[in-house]
Formats: C-alpha cells, structure tokens, sequence
C-alpha cells in the first residue's frame, strides 16, 4: 500500500501540520505502509526532519514568481496556484499506484483535487477550519465539539468524518505520560512552568510572557522551562530575556521528550494550536494564548467548558497569582476532552 502526505511547514503556518502527519506516518509504517511526504521548500520548512524520521521525501521548489489564486483565505501559504501545485506534485504521484493521498493544508480545496483525481484511490483531507469544499473520501477534523453538520455542505455524501478530539493525532509517548501525569495532579503544586507557544513563533510572543514574568508575584521556588524550535526566529532574544528573570529558567530546543517535561511541569502556558490536544490529554493546566486568526474557535470552546484559562499576555499575573483556586478543576476538564488514543483509532479507518 502507497500514501502520500501533501503538507508544508513554514515560518507562516508553523510545524503543526507537518507534525501530526508525521504521527500519523509512523503508524502507518509500522503497520506495513509505504509512507511518502510531498513538501515546498518554504522557509522554515521540516524536509529534513521528516526524512531523519525515515520518509522519502520529495521537494517542491520555491517559485521565484510567486503568483497565488486568492481564492482561499490561506492561500499564500501554498506559495503557487492551485493549478500550479497540483501540477508539481504530478511527477511524484506517478511513480507508482497511490492508494491513498492524504492532504493537510489550508491552501488546498476542491481545486487541486479535482486535478490529481486520476492519480490516487482514495483521499484523505485533515482539516480543522471547515471553511471550503472537498472532494475527499474521508475528512479528518480532531477539534474539539465539532459536528457533522460543519462539513455537511463542504463534501461529498459518501465521505467518511472522522470528527472531534477523541481523533487527535498525538504521538504516543502522550498515552505513556497520561497516568503518570493526572495522578499527580490529584494534589496540586506549582513549582514548574512551561511556556511553549509552539515550534516557530513567528509573532514572538514567547519573549512577551518572559518580559511579562518579571511583574508577576510567583513562588520564589518555581522553575521555569521555555521550550522552542532551532528554527524560531526569535529564539536569541527569548534567551536574553530568560537571563533577567528571578526565577531558575531553562530554554530547551528541539526537544524529543515534551511529553515527559509537560507531565512533570504543574501548569503551562501556550499556544491555541495542535499542542493543545496533547496538553489536554496529560490534564496539564494551561493558560491559553491566541496566536493566529485560526486558533480563535479552538481557544474559545475550550474556555466556556473552563479546560484552558484563555488570557492576553498582559493579563498572565492575575491567572498566574491565583493558580491553586482553578488548577485541580481545569486539570480534570482537560484529561476528558482527549486520551491520546486518536491516531491508532485514524489508522485503523485507512487500512
């Protein structure tokens, strides 16, 4: 069996998509699939992170004559036409029979499916905006509360959902941490917080909360990890800013043991993206900041069922300085919207 991944990453779009296809992958290679990635070289991209992980790879060029349809609200972030894409990605897909083509981007809709129908069996779009139509044979949307009715005029009658949190795609050292990590809340601390607001941070946002801590009235105790990508542009400054908090502070990079550090940290603060299921799925207690216009839904469901405290920077002392009234609530809230066990469940619907 032959699948191949359709999925960028950038300094515009963020490692989010890349890194739960890349979960997704790996089970599937586990399970006896021949598993390919087709990606454009943006800048921040993940190519030769997904081919240390043992995926052939093929790259699409940057265009030097950048021309996007704007059809699409993210359509700048494929860096070409529709037409334009589909058509690279053509010599790839006709190297052999693909089985299944499985599509993460917001720049794609029924457009360029339409173009490369006649290459693939079957197609699989992982989506979490609902926002334009395709044509596919399953669509996989792993937010939170969302339902049928969302995609009902957006695909095909015939098309499977996979819809809801309980499909997140985590990788499964989070099924490991999970015990772990909600046993230890049944008695709160705070002694450790981690700020992680994703692999990019193009916004630097991270620096924000740094500058931010230093008002705070927090235990004099507390040990802060600050987790980013190497590829954040604004890492040096982050670093230089951690220097001049009073509190005993770590900037890790590229760490392959998130799981393990956000089941040992009491309460975090980070972005409204994928990470979001996999804090919730160890019932680590956030307070959750929107970083792009497509967190905002997320971020505000979330909030009314009180599984995050959704905050602005500037409003990060408050909810720090009253963490053990709403940590021991949020945690439990939390731990039910995911388990961890999605991407075994996706698996077995595309085998």
């Amino acid at each position: 069996m032959r699948v191949v991944f359709r999925v960028d990453a950038s300094l515009q779009m963020g490692t989010g998509h890349v890194m739960r296809c890349l979960t997704l992958a790996k089970v599937l290679k586990g399970n006896g699939v021949n598993v390919e990635f087709i990606c454009r070289k943006h800048e921040g991209n993940l190519i030769d992170k997904i081919r240390s992980n043992g995926f052939n790879t093929f790259e699409l060029e940057l265009l030097e004559d950048n021309k996007v349809d704007n059809k699409l609200f993210y359509s700048h972030w494929l860096g070409s036409t529709q037409q334009q894409d589909a058509k690279d990605c053509l010599s790839v897909l006709q190297l052999g029979k693909v089985h299944l083509l499985i599509v993460d981007h917001y720049g794609i809709d029924e457009d360029w499916q339409q173009e490369l129908k006649a290459y693939y069996d079957k197609l699989m779009v992982i989506d979490d905006l609902a926002d334009r139509k395709h044509q596919c044979d399953i669509l996989l949307d792993q937010t939170f509360g969302c339902q049928q009715r969302d995609y009902e005029s957006l695909v095909p009658a015939s098309c499977k959902l996979l819809l809801g949190s309980k499909y997140a795609l985590l990788r499964p050292e989070f099924i490991k941490w999970r015990q772990y990590s909600l046993e230890r809340r049944k008695h709160p601390v705070f002694k450790q917080l981690l700020i992680n607001m994703g692999g990019v941070d193009v916004k630097n946002i991270t620096e924000k909360i740094v500058k931010e801590l230093k008002s705070c009235n927090l235990p004099s105790d507390l040990s802060i990890i600050v987790v980013m990508g190497a590829a954040a542009p604004h890492l040096k400054g982050v670093i230089a800013q951690v220097n001049d908090l009073p509190y005993n502070t770590e900037v890790e990079i590229d760490v392959k043991n998130l799981a393990e550090i956000m089941a040992n940290s009491d309460i975090a603060i980070g972005a409204s993206g994928t990470t979001t299921w996999e804090r919730c799925c160890l019932g680590l207690p956030t307070i959750q900041i929107i970083a792009a216009y497509n967190q905002m839904a997320i971020a505000n469901h979330l909030d009314k069922i009180n599984a995050i405290k959704l905050s602005e920077v500037n409003n990060l002392s408050e909810k720090l300085e009253t963490a053990k009234y709403w940590m021991s609530d949020f945690s439990v809230n939390a731990s039910r919207v995911c388990d961890g066990t999605g991407v075994a469940i996706v698996a077995k619907h595309l085998q």
